[in-house]
């Protein structure tokens, strides 16, 4: 198993962002909260948790409601 981040623009489209692995959910999403600023000022709109090829949950947009 290995925790990862897919990331996407405004239109929903995948776009390049780090490419971080964790061991568990508890560490990317540790790491996604000290990184979600910085990834959306380089163009990330929203994340997707995903678990090797499987969706957690998201997309989960990174600007407010």
């Amino acid at each position: 198993m290995a925790f990862r981040w897919r990331y996407l623009n405004a239109a929903g489209d995948q776009v390049d962002g780090p490419d971080e692995q964790f061991e568990d959910q508890q560490q990317a999403e540790d790491w996604f909260s000290a990184e979600w600023q910085l990834l959306r000022e380089t163009g990330v709109d929203a994340v997707t948790l995903l678990d090797d090829d499987h969706e957690v949950y998201g997309p989960m947009s990174l600007h407010e409601a």
